[in-house]
């Protein structure tokens, strides 16, 4: 086994010498984890362009709404690989889209290049085995139904591959998107991989519960895998049973819906369907099982392709290396382009700061350019949860896209009160690896374990594989720099003025998106009253004593002195501000709410949140209850936290 897959620990010590961590901007003192990164090294790569190159070569995935002037912490500007991937926020169609035919279902373009181009199982059965030498086992849906019912559903997912809303409307539509009955044109598969779980190799895991259809081309070529999560058992499926519960289905399906519109790259959801039949279930895995209402998602993404995709081939060893070429081939032939058609002629050329003056030169090796490009949408993507409170819970190596899309929403959680330490997943305590402050640091730690699967098969080299993690640092605090100034309406980055912040929200327990919606509305006048400053946040700021109210009048002061100086009038601020602070969040508390209704048959409360979840940043006059924050119930397990189970 390749060292690095091999690694069990979940220091970052035991990785390459250069690593830019650790990114140092929750207070310290209120971090329960075990998960500490040793310090940065003395000297970092500091990228060099040999010539001017264009940014429409590299864009990366972007979920900024507003742009402000950003005070860089670098002492040499960095360099940006941009792709020319549009931003999956803008996935919408255009005013020249609108009278382009609407298809049935029979009509899709169905493409299966994955099966084509990739060695598949020669076994279809969905025995528990380890599947050797292979990307996929075709395997048919096999969950069992009983009237199953649609129950929610995205338009603007069937936007994406061309499908005619009104399809939703067929009486059959539920028995296809169970699985029940098969789709014309669909050839299903259910993919292999392994993964990093919490630090530790875990070997082959794969879909155990999810089959993917096929590929729909739309109209623009562009690619859109459908997958049916909760659809049977598969060969990686091991000893469960294959199928999901209403319960986490419904989280899944609307946080889906919920992270794009919040301009967050993510796996999209088509449709809910519930299959009639009950489930059994342990939430809690302490013995007290019971029956649950089953469901099935049908997940939309360009690919669904994992770092554990090519994990499990790289741990194979020699017999399986050019599976993992073959599977890097694949992914940039199809969703890295613009990679394939790199122009040789414009030499983007990096100097590693070595004793050596070596460089990396990312057009002369397409897998180098490829892996910094997914290490910096990795970066974009967790820069972007960070912003809006989001914590995913099971960053688990195998629920890491390679396309920098959220993926897999198990026991996620957005933060009510901050806590840098708080975790959504009760199998993540009492370590706390995946909490909310660890998730830059985890998400090195991951591209880490991928550069190392690509440099035993001998795709990259080792001043490649480091080059890309020092991007992904460069490009995390790059973004999570812009989107706190953004976030504060500041006119350039103050980290003094930020983590203090934090500490104080910290210290307070302050609500993270309540807070930062009512920031806008402090005005910039060094001439407020002291007993005045605090008027714009006081149901923010609940129950603090008069130590802490003199900490925030401080803090206020400071903040109003910077924004005085900005020169950007108040309602130009807040509607800046406004726009990248949302007023609604998918709070666990909402889903819990929506689920209670949903077991009882009433579903909608799930359609009322998913239209929510559509203006996420809008005040939307009438629904302001859906800001408040958790009632006391809230807090009790299976709300607030949850485990893997579903």
């Amino acid at each position: 086994m390749p060292p690095l897959l091999s690694h069990s620990s979940s220091s970052l010590s035991l990785l390459r010498p250069l690593l830019p961590i650790k990114f140092p901007f929750y207070p310290p003192s209120f971090l329960k984890s075990q998960f500490c990164p040793r310090s940065p090294p003395a000297h970092l790569f500091k990228p060099s362009l040999s010539r001017q190159v264009s940014t429409r070569s590299f864009p990366s995935i972007r979920g900024s709404r507003s742009s402000v002037s950003m005070e860089s912490s670098s002492p040499e500007p960095t360099v940006s690989l941009d792709s020319v991937t549009q931003d999956l926020k803008n996935q919408t169609l255009g005013p020249d889209d609108v009278s382009k035919a609407k298809l049935k279902l029979e009509d899709l373009n169905w493409d299966h290049s994955f099966v084509r181009a990739l060695p598949g199982d020669p076994r279809a059965d969905t025995i528990p085995r380890q599947v050797m030498h292979a990307c996929y086992t075709k395997v048919l849906p096999s969950a069992e139904v009983e009237n199953p019912e649609l129950v929610a559903w995205s338009d603007s997912v069937a936007d994406l591959f061309d499908l005619d809303p009104k399809e939703f409307e067929r009486p059959d539509f539920p028995l296809l998107f169970s699985g029940a009955s098969p789709l014309v044109g669909a050839l299903p598969y259910a993919q292999c991989y392994g993964g990093h779980q919490f630090g530790m190799w875990a070997g082959q895991l794969g879909d155990g519960r999810a089959i993917t259809l096929g590929e729909v081309v739309n109209s623009k070529s562009e690619r859109w895998e459908l997958q049916l999560k909760g659809s049977g058992r598969t060969p990686y499926s091991r000893f469960a049973d294959g199928l999901a519960v209403l319960r986490s289905s419904i989280r899944e399906f609307l946080c889906s819906e919920a992270m794009h519109c919040l301009g967050i790259p993510t796996t999209r959801a088509l449709s809910l369907v519930t299959t009639g039949k009950y489930v059994t279930r342990d939430m809690f895995y302490d013995g007290n099982a019971k029956e649950e209402p089953g469901a099935i998602v049908c997940r939309v993404a360009p690919s669904f392709l994992r770092f554990g995709s090519y994990q499990i081939h790289a741990s194979r060893g020699k017999e399986d290396l050019e599976i993992v070429r073959a599977l890097a081939d694949y992914a940039i032939r199809h969703h890295f382009p613009h990679i394939e058609n790199m122009n040789k002629s414009e030499s983007l050329s990096f100097s590693t700061g070595d004793e050596d003056h070596s460089v990396v030169d990312l057009t002369s090796n397409k897998y180098a350019a490829w892996t910094v490009e997914i290490a910096e949408r990795t970066a974009s993507m967790i820069a972007s949860w960070q912003g809006v409170g989001f914590t995913h819970g099971v960053m688990n190596t195998d629920n890491m896209s390679i396309l920098g899309l959220t993926i897999d929403y198990g026991p996620f959680g957005f933060l009510d009160a901050f806590d840098p330490s708080f975790t959504p997943n009760t199998t993540d305590l009492p370590g706390r690896r995946y909490c909310f402050a660890n998730q830059p640091d985890i998400g090195l730690w991951n591209i880490a374990q991928f550069t190392a699967t690509l440099s035993t098969a001998k795709l990259i080299n080792d001043k490649e594989a480091d080059y890309a993690m020092e991007r992904y640092g460069n490009k995390f605090m790059d973004e999570y720099q812009a989107m706190m100034t953004r976030k504060l309406g500041l006119p350039k980055y103050n980290k003094q003025l930020i983590n203090k912040l934090l500490n104080n929200m910290a210290v307070d327990k302050v609500d993270y998106t309540n807070f930062f919606r009512l920031l806008s509305n402090v005005k910039a006048d060094p001439k407020i009253p002291e007993d005045e400053l605090l008027v714009p946040l006081k149901a923010a700021l609940l129950d603090i004593g008069q130590e802490r109210k003199e900490a925030w009048i401080s803090w206020v002061q400071s903040y109003v002195h910077e924004l005085a100086a900005s020169g950007i009038s108040d309602e130009q601020r807040k509607a800046q501000m406004d726009s990248v602070n949302p007023k609604y969040v998918l709070r666990n508390y909402l889903c819990q709410t929506a689920i209670d209704a949903a077991e009882q048959g009433d579903f909608r409360e799930v359609r009322r949140l998913l239209k929510l979840m559509e203006r996420p940043y809008d005040e939307q006059p009438g629904m302001e209850k859906y800001a408040r924050l958790p009632p006391a119930w809230a807090y009790r397990p299976g709300v607030c936290m949850l485990s893997c189970s579903s």
